[in-house]
């Protein structure tokens, strides 16, 4: 297959590569784009750790071909935030310490951006389904739920 030109909108800003269409979405976001936040885990659809917005969808980017996100909205970890301001899930994992080694954490953050997107007030019950799919190998799962509850209720006061 030849390379051609893919239009995405990434992160609020229009942007353009130049890959094969079947080329996984993670291998172009940290490879052509320089977006190092979304990791490559196990590269099987299994870990959550490549987890990107896909217009509002928490998908895992290490197995979504180029060719699905064209001319969709894309978001990273990088584009949670508000022109350089902390999101408030990110700014909440920091204040519940929720993070130790942190290679997990882009896909979670992602994950609980799409839940929090959906439902603003979610269960502690729904906050554990909506991240039941990433695995986190330090355990830092209960301070994990905290900061999505945190972040939730910040943002409903701001709301």
């Amino acid at each position: 297959m030849a390379a051609r030109r893919i239009d995405l909108n990434l992160n609020g800003r229009a942007c353009t590569v130049h890959a094969e269409e079947n080329t996984p979405l993670l291998y172009v976001l940290r490879n052509d784009c320089d977006l190092k936040g979304t990791r490559f885990g196990c590269g099987a659809s299994q870990c959550g750790s490549c987890h990107v917005l896909l217009d509002g969808a928490s998908v895992p980017a290490c197995d979504t071909p180029l060719w699905a996100a064209e001319g969709k909205v894309v978001c990273t970890v990088e584009g949670l935030g508000d022109g350089g301001a902390l999101h408030p899930l990110q700014q909440a994992f920091i204040d519940e310490q929720a993070a130790q080694c942190g290679y997990c954490l882009s896909g979670i953050l992602i994950s609980a951006a799409a839940l929090l997107q959906q439902n603003p007030n979610p269960s502690e019950t729904e906050v554990r389904q909506a991240l039941d799919k990433h695995l986190c190998r330090c355990g830092s799962h209960n301070r994990i739920v905290r900061a999505v509850l945190r972040a939730a209720a910040v943002m409903g006061v701001a709301a």
